[in-house]
């Protein structure tokens, strides 16, 4: 079976300098008020057969009586499966879960009768880099685009009917591929029935019903019980998992918070395999995400270089006042000039 491009990568975490974090600032995810979560929290949600993905979005919306969430990937009114929505702020970080890989269960059902290995043989045609149009009904324009197809597993074929799993680059129309499989298969197919299993780091054990995230608001609300909430709402910094990430020390995080780039001297560890202008995810030593960038070096000159920007700042997450923010001791400067004036008498 495949694996998306970001689970098969294991990167090792590299050490610039021992940096601790104070108990009197922020907090790790899981400690913080399970209120936080309807603003800086992602609910999996297994969308059902029917409403539109924007519809369900909307449903969330209501549940939680909050005013803003966005789900990350359009899926079709039949489409089933994974569909992770961000609430409140965490919308943001959205676009980070679109750029991510996908992974579906489709059924294809073919137009004539075919020999297995034939299905299969032109079925691996397509693992790598394809060309598709998009359908006439889609959200983007109509053109021919380049997508990756990581992996396509045959789980089944019975007759004119193939189950199998994809997994590709966002973007990627399966109907689409369907009907170009068929054609190549000289006879013709369509998609039957489609369910996404995954959505970047959102899988379908984390999947909750809309039912359950009633449920939870339910206990949490009326009965003061936080169990079910914190269960079926995920930290914003779940979404992010799949990401290349750099720890700062405490005493860079107020600065970042009110948009400042991340000069090297307040990094105390990275992830091997950053590459300049890679989307990276901008942590604290407690593992909150302060914020997403561009890197503007890679992991090796982060650690190596004593000055310089590592990381642009673009959007920022953790709430200003969070951490201190440190005050330069002037003190010593203004002693030295006194004394080179009092010299200059």
């Amino acid at each position: 079976m495949g694996n998306l491009p970001f689970e098969t990568l294991k990167r090792e975490i590299w050490t610039k300098k021992d940096c601790e974090t104070s108990d009197k600032f922020g907090c790790k995810p899981k400690d913080r008020p399970a209120e936080s979560l309807f603003n800086y929290g992602i609910v999996n949600i297994d969308k059902p057969k029917g409403p539109t993905s924007h519809q369900v979005s909307a449903y969330v919306q209501k549940i939680l009586k909050i005013k803003k969430s966005g789900h990350s990937g359009t899926l079709d009114p039949k489409v089933t499966g994974v569909l992770p929505t961000a609430l409140g702020k965490s919308t943001r970080a959205v676009q980070v879960l679109l750029i991510a890989g996908k992974e579906y269960i489709c059924l294809m059902h073919i137009h004539k009768e075919v020999p297995k290995d034939t299905i299969r043989e032109k079925m691996g045609e397509f693992v790598g880099k394809i060309r598709q149009m998009p359908p006439i009904k889609s959200a983007v324009k109509r053109q021919w685009r380049y997508r990756n197809v990581y992996y396509i597993d045959i789980l089944d074929i019975k007759e004119k009917d193939v189950l199998f799993k994809v997994g590709c680059q966002a973007g990627t129309y399966i109907r689409k591929l369907c009907h170009d499989m068929g054609t190549a298969m000289g006879t013709g197919a369509h998609m039957a029935e489609l369910r996404r299993t995954k959505a970047g780091p959102f899988m379908e054990d984390t999947l909750v019903s809309l039912q359950d995230l009633t449920d939870a608001v339910y206990y949490f609300k009326e009965e003061g019980n936080d169990k079910l909430l914190r269960h079926v709402i995920k930290p914003i910094e779940f979404a992010v998992q799949h990401l290349a990430k750099v720890w700062v020390m405490d005493t860079a995080v107020e600065n970042i918070c009110q948009g400042a780039d991340l000069a090297v001297p307040g990094i105390c560890k990275v992830h091997e395999n950053i590459e300049k202008n890679h989307n990276i995810a901008i942590m604290t030593l407690k593992g909150e995400l302060i914020a997403l960038g561009e890197a503007r070096m890679g992991s090796s000159e982060m650690l190596k270089k004593t000055k310089g920007i590592a990381v642009k700042t673009r959007k920022v997450f953790l709430p200003i006042g969070t951490y201190p923010k440190i005050q330069r001791d002037t003190s010593k400067t203004k002693s030295i000039k006194d004394n080179n004036d009092n010299n200059k008498k």
